[in-house]
């Protein structure tokens, strides 16, 4: 199930291959180890949603159950060259070194590697009241969790979300009775370090927001990485995504929808330059649309 690493492009929807290469030089985004693993939770994500990066009106389409009326919003402002502006970022970081990853005396950060980057990224403003949002994307594919965390990185992890992770600065409960460490069980400590990005984001109104939020997009079927792994928290629940809900001093920052549910709501006979596409996933992906069987 391994595609030779030069040929990792072969794992993408034929039409968005030479665009990914493109987009990832120009950013110096990192590939994922896996990136070339037909199961790669990466290559899933930049088949499902890059198609979407030139098409805004789609898009809307596409994210409307969530969002309401919506007009999206370019994203990228260094866009690649002869390239029509994207509504879709990926392996997104945010502008500054909200999260205190930085290395170096730069404080360094790479797209991808080392640092906590949402999978995807979108840019919208609301038609009712006018204002701008982002949801930074979450993607799962087949990914399960269980082991315990690494204890050599925990001062480092300390002394990096020390201070940011609980509110007043942070998003999580404070009287929730948790000591930082009990969030570093996966997959709490990827939502905890994606919601902390989107909350300090939001402080600062980076990019002019005026909310960001986490969008959390996984297989319904995919169960197994839904367990509460963190002992902790498992006396809170046996779902990881409702738990962490639970967690957040503003629940509604924090949303999951399953993938097949979003994807198999999007009506391809309006967008019709999107057949292509459609006929890909469907083939490929078929339990991700509502096409199994």
């Amino acid at each position: 199930m391994l595609l030779p690493k030069e040929l990792r492009s072969e794992n993408l929807f034929p039409e968005i291959r030479e665009d990914a290469l493109a987009y990832f030089a120009h950013h110096r985004i990192a590939w994922h180890q896996w990136s070339h693993h037909l199961l790669s939770s990466q290559a899933c994500c930049l088949n499902f949603l890059m198609p979407f990066t030139t098409e805004p009106n789609a898009l809307a389409s596409l994210l409307r159950p969530l969002l309401g009326e919506v007009e999206m919003l370019p994203l990228e402002d260094d866009r690649l060259p002869g390239r029509d502006a994207w509504h879709v970022g990926f392996e997104w970081i945010g502008e500054r070194d909200h999260l205190n990853e930085g290395v170096g005396k730069d404080a360094t950060r790479r797209r991808g590697a080392n640092c906590t980057s949402a999978d995807a990224a979108v840019k919208y403003r609301r038609l009712d009241d006018g204002s701008v949002g982002m949801l930074l994307i979450e993607w799962k594919y087949t990914e399960t969790y269980g082991s315990p965390p690494d204890l050599a990185k925990e001062p480092t992890r300390r002394k990096r979300y020390t201070g940011i992770a609980f509110v007043p600065d942070g998003p999580v409960r404070s009287d929730a009775g948790l000591d930082l460490a009990d969030l570093f069980w996966e997959p709490f400590y990827q939502f905890l370090r994606q919601q902390m990005l989107a909350h300090r984001m939001q402080a600062v109104r980076e990019e002019g927001c005026d909310h960001v939020g986490v969008l959390h997009i996984a297989p319904g079927a995919n169960t197994a990485f839904k367990v509460v792994t963190a002992p902790a928290l498992c006396h809170r629940g046996t779902d990881a995504v409702r738990v962490w809900g639970d967690l957040l001093v503003q629940p509604n920052a924090f949303r999951s929808v399953n993938t097949e549910k979003l994807f198999g709501c999007f009506d391809v006979t309006q967008h019709p330059q999107f057949s292509r596409w459609w006929d890909y996933v469907c083939e490929r992906y078929p339990g991700l649309v509502g096409r199994a069987g």
